[in-house]
Formats: structure tokens, sequence, C-alpha cells
């Protein structure tokens, strides 16, 4: 049953040479919802009588929301003021700059959190895949804030959340806290460094899998030590997914070290990656020492790839942005993506797939899909990418958000 009606929704319809230049083609519909999906999508002028509420969206673009795929919602210093990240020489240093602030944070978890939250779905984003720090020093006491953090909002958003062992899953009484984590709301299983930071590949690889298949939980595990190490841990993992028949259940994120080794090396473990369906997940830069994965590689191998903002604002980097769009432009700029084609298409890795045209033909949005959009003022995606608007106007479940 339709309950309100959008109108003058400009919608991506196609694409066409237009001066010896790919175009693409727009026209303006009317949307009709329900309280939670699309009901009916119509051209302009052609659409049935409607006495119901309408919203004039005054010829902005819609555009599929954005899933922010990498977080760390505990992390953040948002709310307290101005302070800058401590320099360390490396990443063992950067570890314990970290814990030495943990049990001074917690307490104001819940609220930090909070104002992340804000500032992504400001941005258009209605998925949030969290990282949530469980560790000796804390407990569980940064999964208890985020946890009430993300139900506040869960009107709007969805949400994962992965018990994230960052000082080490081996260690102390991590492994009994991670379980508890699964029982108190964790949704998902994380690792960290089974080579670096665990000094364990195989072990640490086995104990991450073996709370998989006793809570029946998907998979993120962070993967940021480089070279022959790093794809020595890819493919140790993707043994174990395939024993445990835990195809489609799991992801590396980050995965530096597919970007340091030989082409050949690359194919085989992108094949492996295609057939476990492991997927990436990547955050855009990562600084001019490091190296990014692959990622166009990836895709054309079939390997599901998606963006994040990783931290943003907290005692790993100074920098405040979070908004995914920034970091899918920036990996447009730094890997030549300058066509229509070539920008638009790359959306797909801010939206879970979704975008606006698939070779040229229009796939979202359908009647039946759910009733979110982020609507800007664009000619189309490709500019929206290229240009980063920041003006939005954001509805999730036929809700315009007010802020």
């Amino acid at each position: 049953m339709t309950t309100k009606r959008l109108i003058n929704v400009k919608l991506e319809t196609g694409r066409l040479i237009n001066e010896g230049q790919l175009r693409t083609s727009t026209a303006l519909y009317t949307i009709d919802l329900d309280d939670t999906l699309i009901t009916g999508i119509y051209l302009k002028d052609q659409e049935p009588i409607f006495t119901g509420p309408t919203i004039d969206i005054k010829g902005r673009l819609a555009m599929p929301p954005f899933k922010d795929m990498h977080n760390h919602l505990d992390k953040t210093y948002m709310t307290l003021g101005w302070r800058a990240a401590l320099p360390v020489g490396s990443f063992p240093e950067r570890l314990a700059a970290e814990a030495s602030e943990l049990p001074l944070l917690a307490p104001s978890t819940e609220r930090r959190a909070k104002a992340m939250i804000e500032s992504l779905m400001k941005r258009g984003i209605n998925h949030i895949r969290t990282h949530v720090n469980i560790d000796p020093y804390i407990g569980l006491e940064n999964l208890e804030g985020v946890l009430n953090a993300l139900q506040h909002y869960d009107k709007f958003i969805t949400y994962d959340i992965v018990a994230f062992p960052q000082h080490g899953l081996l260690r102390d009484k991590v492994p009994q806290l991670m379980r508890e984590a699964l029982r108190s709301g964790a949704t998902m299983v994380g690792g960290l460094d089974p080579g670096g930071i665990d000094n364990a590949v195989e072990r640490s690889l086995d104990e991450i899998m073996s709370l998989a298949t006793l809570f029946d939980a998907d998979v993120d595990i962070h993967l940021h030590d480089r070279g022959h190490l790093g794809t020595y841990t890819y493919s140790k993992w993707l043994d174990i997914v395939a024993e445990n028949h835990y195809q489609g259940r799991t992801a590396i994120s980050h995965g530096f070290s597919l970007g340091d080794v030989s082409i050949p090396e690359q194919d085989e473990l992108i094949a492996r990656l295609n057939e476990q369906d492991v997927k990436i997940m990547s955050t855009i830069p990562y600084g001019l020492t490091h190296q990014m994965p692959p990622i166009d590689r990836l895709r054309q191998g079939g390997v599901n790839v998606h963006l994040g903002c990783d931290g943003f604002y907290d005692s790993w980097s100074s920098c405040v942005s979070s908004d995914v769009l920034e970091k899918l432009s920036t990996f447009c700029e730094l890997t030549g993506k300058i066509t229509e084609e070539g920008l638009a298409d790359s959306l797909s890795l801010i939206t879970n797939g979704k975008q606006p045209l698939t070779m040229g033909q229009l796939t979202w949005p359908l009647v039946g899909d759910s009733a979110d959009f982020i609507f800007i003022e664009a000619a189309a995606s490709a500019e929206i990418i290229a240009r980063k608007p920041i003006d939005r106007l954001v509805m999730f479940n036929s809700q315009i958000l007010q802020f």
C-alpha cells in the first residue's frame, strides 16, 4: 500500500554518445513508497492519481545509499575536543599508544560512537560494519557502548559488529573475552595479523575459525602483514575456509600484501578468493608508504571488494573524514578513472553492488527495493564521484532524515 509519493526525482536511464563523448541520460520520475519499500516507479506525468502526502525532490539525482564496510566506532575522539595523534615509529608502538588510552576513553564510548554514526548517516550511509576492541585492557566496555549507540539508530541503519582482538588474539584471556563478546551482541569474528601480531599464523587462524563455527558467525580479518608473510596468511586462510565449507562468509580487510607480489602470484590468489567467495574490505588511501591491493584486478577476477572509512579522528589518524564517497573519489583518482563510465561503474564499491546503471541498463531503483535514497544536485553519478558534493538529502525507510 502506497503511503507517500516522491515527485521530480531524477534517475539515470542509460548512456549515449553525445558530441563524441559517452554521456549518461536521465529523466524525471515519480516514485511511490510504503513504509519501507518502493511500490511504484513512473515517468513524470504518467503516474496514477494519488491523494496522499507528496515530497518534491526538485530534480535531484537519486543515488543508492552508501555502506561503510570497515569502521571503528569505538576509537574516535569525536565529542572530546581537538587532540592530535601521537607520532610513533612502528605498528607495535601504535598499538601500545592506543592501549595506554583505552581505559580513559571507554566510559565515553557510547557518546563518541553516536556522534560518529550521525556523521556517517548525514553523508548517506545506512549500513556500518564496525570493528570493536575486545582486549585485556577494557574487556567488553567498548562493545557495550557501541551496541547501545547502534541500537539507538536501528530504525534507519543496519550494522555488523566485529569482535576485534586489536592487541592480539592469542594472549592473556582474549579467546575467552571473544566468546563473551559473541554472546553479548557482537555478530562477527575478527582477527589481526596472525603472523605479525600473534606470531603464529596457523594457530591464530584456527582459533578464528573455531570461534566462527562455534557461534555460526561470519569473519573479517585485518591483514596488514606485507609481502610473502601476508600472502602466506591469505593462502592458509583460504585452505581453512575450504576445509570448513565457509564460502561466502569471510572477508580480509586491508590485505596489503596482495599488491606486493608478482602478477602470477596475484592471479593465483585472486582465483582462490573468487572460488571461496572471500571478500576484500579496503580503505583508501593507505599512505605513501603503502601499496593498495589490486582492487581492479580483484574485481575483474570476480572478487567482491568493498570500501570503508576505517577510523577517523582517533589515535591512529588526526584527519577527520566520515565520507566513504571521498574514499571512492580518491580511489578513482589514484587509478586514473576519469571517464563517465569508469567513474560510474566504481560506485558499487560503496553500495554493496547497487548502481543505477549496469552495462548501460537501469538496475536501480526497482519496485520492491528498499525505500532508501540519497538525493543530490548532479547530472549523473559520475559527477557525484568526481566532485563529492556535500549537500545530500538522505531518506532511509521512507523518512527524510533530520539532524
